[in-house]
């Protein structure tokens, strides 16, 4: 007979002192009955003969019946407090034992406290105090079994899930031990309790088997090996839940606006990682579109790297592209690194992160309705729609630095604009935010990175309408509301809105800027890209993403869940990552000896750049308004 898991142990057997069974996954608690027998002092009557197996339950119900929840509790409590009756208690020296009585501990409730009943007595326990720390209120987790939650598509038997699920909990506790017995004080507040850990090993449980139903077994396991490899350390930081880290440079966004002028970053020479300084000329232009009607439509897929033919305008019936679905791997594969002992165990061969299968054994683990293509060569960008270099704005004056960022789809042009985003900096107010109809055909939004589905564009608003009143008194974000983003008619009309926000000295700041830029055809001298301000240590062509360095440097998780990318929200993390390295370069700055006088950056020769002079004109016009 398999050990019973103590799941109906709180719920009295339906068959009362009817029971025959020797190992009962049922209560049969008689405690409450025979602690009111010795409270009374009445014996057992003679007639009553021998005592049966099992003593009668008291406030026996019906088959089927339902105790109270408070009930269930206290229950399971003193079946608890039972099986520890060959412990001998600790006897306080200030209490007296009265003959033929026992005082019996009242079990505690989520309901409230509990209260005296007939001739029970009413004593207060004493307790122990064990400093200030003790009078807070415990902790509470939900009383869980280890048993794996219930959902609508299982993506393994309940065996394999059980015993994955045993596996996660056992790593975790043991992390959890090294946690309590590590010296370093700090970290003991991220010690968890035997419920807390069963809650958290359900709840990862549960979110790799509705996230991940096709490769659960490979990222639970992965999961599994990571925890178990893990240190303390990174255990507390886990448990930390990311919490933001303050940005404080010490300044005013006048006297930052006038600091981030030392981070602008010149853009001559990295025309081979995508910048473009200089527009094609028409000789490039007819060279690209004259190869473009050669190739017959004729792509190489962004995805998978199949050859495909795309139909700009659709094919007389109806088809945007050939070549049917698109089986693809949506991450990059990870190249593992060598290790001393590659030469006995081998080396560890790339896989892919999204379900872990090697490269090359595996086809693809995600399937697309179509193959899609991207465009990068400048010329047959600029091919689709000529760049154009941010003109002056005489009658505005100097312009306070621009924070963007771009959402990409895949249409039969290639990869298109699909949404603009622009926020102010450092304040990070809103400026423009809105959707963009791409001009061609659209062959897939690209959602999972994007953001932008099918139902944004229905219910988007012609940009210029008034936008209806949101409440957002709402704490909950949950319940928070936006409007819907307002329509522009093409990439042409979105970047005429971004130019107006812009002169050429103003400062434009992004992540991977290139690919904004590139998106909008604009070529803007003045520019900020956190690519270059935090560089990978093996250097261009590879970057680090944004959601790392956002992790790393502001302890922000962005880029969450299945909904895709926020562009409002890269913009303003990408922007307070240039904020971190103006404190940074302003701490360099004064140890050189400048400083800044009434909003302007002053050498040590007493010079100021023209771009710090002319921000300042604006800010000082600013204040005397």
């Amino acid at each position: 007979m398999f050990t019973s898991l103590g799941l109906f142990g709180a719920i009295p057997c339906p068959q009362g002192n009817n029971c025959t069974l020797l190992n009962c996954i049922f209560s049969h608690d008689n405690e409450p009955a025979a602690a009111e027998a010795r409270r009374s002092k009445i014996p057992a009557s003679a007639d009553d003969g021998p005592p049966s197996k099992r003593a009668k339950v008291e406030n026996t119900q019906l088959p089927g019946s339902i105790l109270p929840s408070h009930s269930l509790k206290e229950s399971s409590v003193e079946m608890g407090r039972r099986s520890l009756k060959s412990v001998a208690p600790k006897k306080n020296p200030n209490t007296q034992d009265t003959p033929g009585t026992q005082e019996i501990a009242q079990p505690t409730s989520s309901h409230g406290p509990p209260k005296p009943s007939g001739k029970e007595s009413t004593k207060p326990t004493n307790t122990t105090s064990a400093g200030p720390s003790s009078q807070l209120p415990p902790r509470k987790a939900p009383k869980e079994s280890l048993n794996p939650r219930m959902i609508a598509h299982a993506p393994a038997t309940h065996g394999s899930r059980t015993a994955i699920l045993q596996k996660l909990h056992s790593a975790m506790t043991a992390l959890n031990e090294k946690l309590r017995k590590d010296k370093n004080s700090s970290n003991r507040c991220f010690v968890l309790t035997a419920d807390e850990l069963i809650t958290m090993a359900l709840d990862e449980e549960e979110k790799f088997a509705r996230d991940n139903p096709t490769v659960y077994g490979n990222v639970i396991k992965l999961r599994i090996v990571k925890v178990t490899k893990m240190g303390v350390d990174e255990w507390a930081k886990e448990k930390l839940k990311a919490m933001p880290i303050p940005i404080n440079t010490g300044l005013t966004p006048a006297e930052e606006i006038a600091v981030v002028s030392q981070l602008i970053t010149p853009l001559t020479g990295l025309e081979e990682h995508g910048y473009v300084t200089k527009k094609p000329t028409d000789a490039d232009i007819e060279t690209a579109k004259r190869g473009v009607d050669e190739s017959k439509g004729w792509e190489k897929c962004d995805r998978c790297g199949q050859r495909f033919q795309v139909f700009p305008g659709r094919r007389e019936d109806g088809t945007l592209a050939s070549g049917g679905h698109c089986d693809y791997h949506p991450g990059r594969p990870v190249y593992p690194q060598r290790k001393k002992t590659d030469h006995v165990t081998g080396s560890s061969q790339p896989y892919f992160p999204c379900c872990s299968e090697g490269l090359g054994t595996s086809t693809g683990c995600t399937r697309a309705e179509t193959h899609v293509f991207k465009v990068s060569e400048t010329k047959r960008l600029a091919s689709i729609l000529q760049f154009q270099t941010t003109p002056s704005q005489p009658g505005k004056g100097p312009l306070d630095p621009v924070s963007i960022d771009c959402e990409m789809g895949y249409t039969t042009l290639g990869l298109e604009l699909i949404r603009l985003t622009a926020v102010s900096w450092p304040k990070g107010c809103d400026l423009l935010d809105v959707l963009v109809r791409p001009m061609g055909e659209v062959l897939d939004l690209n959602t999972r990175f994007s953001g932008v589905t099918s139902q944004h564009y229905a219910s988007a608003s012609p940009y210029g309408t008034p936008t209806p009143n949101i409440d957002s008194s709402s704490t909950d974000d949950k319940k928070k509301t936006s409007p819907p983003l307002q329509l522009v008619q093409s990439p042409a009309e979105a970047r005429d809105l971004l130019l107006k926000l812009l002169q050429p000295e103003t400062p434009l700041i992004g992540h991977a800027i290139d690919n904004d830029l590139n998106a909008c055809r604009i070529i803007h001298p003045t520019v900020i890209d956190t690519v270059l301000l935090y560089p990978h240590p093996k250097g261009l062509p590879i970057r680090l993403s944004l959601k790392a360095l956002a992790q790393r440097h502001l302890g922000r998780d962005i880029q969450v869940g299945d909904h895709g990318h926020d562009s409002k929200e890269d913009s303003i993390a990408t922007g307070d990552l240039v904020r971190v390295k103006v404190g940074e370069k302003w701490k360099a700055l004064k140890t050189k000896g400048q400083k800044i006088e009434e909003g302007r950056l002053v050498r040590s020769d007493g010079q100021v750049s023209t771009i710090t002079s002319s921000w300042t004109t604006v800010q000082k016009r600013k204040s005397s308004r």
